[in-house]
């Protein structure tokens, strides 16, 4: 389960092993160990550098497989969702006017939600 988790993630963010490696200052064969499940136990230490590396909260890299699935998932839906934006011409300038419109749209369920209670 970790060992899978960092793999995917480390491809994600386009690392390799050598790479992941040098920036966590973590064997590469210890790494790998970790990768393959052959080493099921690192420390919280080692998860802790490694997911420092991969800019991921600790709790992601010990995600199960079923939430880790929903988070690819997920974060890929938001890739789409950016990737949506920006072929519709919205700049970068303008994200924070649309947050604002999704905390209202947000703040007015809350209330209808509320409400009808």
């Amino acid at each position: 389960m970790i060992g899978k988790n960092i793999n995917v993630l480390r491809k994600r963010k386009g690392l390799s092993l050598s790479d992941l490696s040098h920036q966590s200052g973590i064997s590469k064969s210890y790494l790998s160990n970790i990768e393959r499940s052959l080493n099921q136990n690192p420390s919280i230490q080692i998860l802790e550098k490694v997911a420092s590396v991969l800019k991921v909260d600790l709790n992601v890299l010990l995600e199960s497989d079923n939430n880790f699935n929903k988070l690819q998932q997920t974060d890929q839906e938001l890739v789409d969702f950016i990737s949506e934006l920006k072929k519709s011409g919205i700049e970068k300038d303008n994200i924070q006017e649309y947050r604002q419109l999704i905390e209202f749209i947000n703040w007015q369920n809350q209330n209808i939600k509320l409400n009808n209670n």
